[in-house]
């Protein structure tokens, strides 16, 4: 039979091949009929009556491009993409020829945001984009392709504020605690492009967006700073938050110029009659995959939330306490005081953690009625934080399974769950872009085994912890057998998380 490693390999294959740019493309988008073609998204149909133009910023957008052109073929006038800087290069170096673009292309591509940040080659690709959009007519069709990171590759702020200014204003407000809804806020109300800008440039023409989502719950104003969805904040919202850390009174001249001048209420949400924001690919897409793979390796696959979030030792801790009551559930002993503690514990972990959309009540009553006879596999999505406290290699996917597996470890000696002996476990958690911290895992598989292993060898779990050096603790055993290495995906929905548990 296979491994646990082997059924969590499989399934994270899965869900990430769901969501990469080429297939996601494919499934979701055709060109139909020769006289007046019509571009089908999705089962929705937009009349191409003119030109079709490409624009697209993020850092999945390169392979979404290349996608789109062999789907759009001679019907495609013209495009300018702005994707991180050195990815054609990596996307080469890994052999990902179908990530990237044809020797003749008709799309441009512009490299910029060295290491995340808005620099003068965005803002030089920004530029392009804008004039490609002032100039359409209401004949013109334009096919916008949207990913995570296209925040920092469109950077566009309006005149007179310089890059410069707009940088330092965020870096100030960061740098007093506010929160990174609060920075986008100011950021959009100061940007030509974002908050709907790019979508407002472009009328009349028509407007399709094709979003990648890596961001929680998938808010289209919030996703690369939503510059084709209609902004939920105004002037007023941006002055507030200004006011709040104290910054209002000492603003550059040309700040405080456009803020001044700038229209007091958003633009109204009928205004974007002309636009289509279709979202392509999401963390909830890559989950659904992953449990239609578990479920056909035999295993009841429930999936628990596509949002989690959080600081990774409090995730742990939910995930620890999930597995005890499921290996008490395969033990016989689902219902008692033992299980009725850690479900109260559980419920009060998820109202703290205030974790969206997540029905944990529901989840646990499904829970109760799956036996000992099936493997079990709880699937979940989303993104973690860590507080950098050690100069240890790891990132936040590695660390959150080594928290785990060390809990259950614990839970274990203590004597807190006995029934975990007869369960075979696996957690794992892996980033869906191929990269986890500054290393070359994309996050690692672990099992209180692995933990106890560890600890008769003399490891220092509990050191490797405190020094965020997670990777190197997995590097330790079996040539690096439990780090998740996939090299480069080409696409980003977060993360994954999955727990596997089967009797012994």
């Amino acid at each position: 039979t296979m491994s646990l490693r082997e059924h969590a390999l499989s399934l994270f294959r899965g869900a990430v091949g769901t969501v990469r740019p080429a297939p996601m493309l494919k499934r979701a988008l055709k060109l139909q009929g020769d006289g007046c073609p019509q571009l089908m998204v999705k089962g929705q149909a937009f009349p191409v009556k003119r030109d079709l133009y490409l624009v697209g910023f993020g850092k999945a957008v390169l392979g979404m491009a290349a996608a789109a052109e062999e789907i759009l073929g001679d019907h495609l006038t013209r495009g300018i993409i702005n994707v991180p800087l050195g990815i054609q290069e990596s996307l080469q170096r890994a052999g990902m020829q179908e990530m990237l673009l044809k020797p003749h292309s008709k799309i441009q591509v512009i490299e910029g945001a060295k290491n995340n940040l808005p620099d003068a080659e965005a803002l030089k690709g920004a530029a392009a984009i804008q004039e490609l959009a002032e100039g359409l007519t209401a004949d013109d069709l334009l096919l916008v392709l949207i990913s995570g990171g296209g925040s920092a590759l469109l950077p566009a702020p309006i005149p007179p504020i310089l890059l410069e200014e707009k940088e330092k204003l965020t870096k100030l407000l960061a740098s007093r605690g506010a929160a990174i809804q609060e920075l986008n806020i100011v950021r959009k109300t100061l940007s030509v492009l974002k908050g709907g800008g790019l979508a407002q440039l472009a009328h009349p023409a028509r407007v399709v967006s094709l979003i990648l989502s890596d961001v929680i719950g998938d808010p289209l104003d919030i996703i690369a700073s939503g510059p084709t969805a209609a902004s939920s904040h105004s002037v007023q919202d941006c002055l507030q938050i200004l006011t709040k850390y104290n910054l209002l009174h000492n603003l550059p001249k040309s700040v405080e110029m456009v803020l001044s001048s700038s229209p007091t209420k958003p633009t109204a949400p009928e205004n974007y009659s002309h636009v289509s924001n279709i979202i392509l690919g999401s963390n909830t897409l890559a989950l659904e995959e992953a449990k239609r793979q578990a479920e056909g390796l035999g295993y009841a696959a429930l999936v628990l939330s596509a949002a989690v979030h959080g600081e990774v030792g409090r995730v742990a801790t939910l995930y620890c306490q999930l597995i005890q009551l499921l290996c008490l559930g395969f033990a016989g002993l689902g219902e008692g005081p033992l299980s009725d503690e850690l479900r109260g514990n559980l419920l009060q972990l998820a109202a703290e953690l205030q974790i969206p959309g997540l029905e944990l009540d529901k989840f646990l009553q499904a829970l109760r009625g799956l036996g000992p006879d099936r493997p079990v596999c709880v699937l979940a999505g989303g993104e973690t934080t860590v507080q950098l406290q050690g100069s240890g290699k790891g990132g936040r996917n590695q660390e959150l399974a080594l928290r785990v597996g060390l809990g259950l470890h614990r839970a274990q000696a203590t004597g807190a769950s006995s029934p975990q002996g007869r369960c075979e476990i696996l957690f794992f958690s892996g980033g869906t872009d191929g990269q986890d911290g500054p290393t070359e895992a994309a996050g690692a598989f672990c099992s209180p085994g692995l933990v106890a292993e560890a600890l008769q060898e003399g490891l220092d779990v509990e050191a490797f912890l405190r020094n965020n050096d997670s990777y190197t603790f997995f590097s330790h055993f079996q040539g690096g057998h439990h780090l998740l290495v996939t090299g480069l995906t080409g696409t980003n929905v977060m993360d994954i998380q999955a727990v596997l548990i089967r009797a012994m």
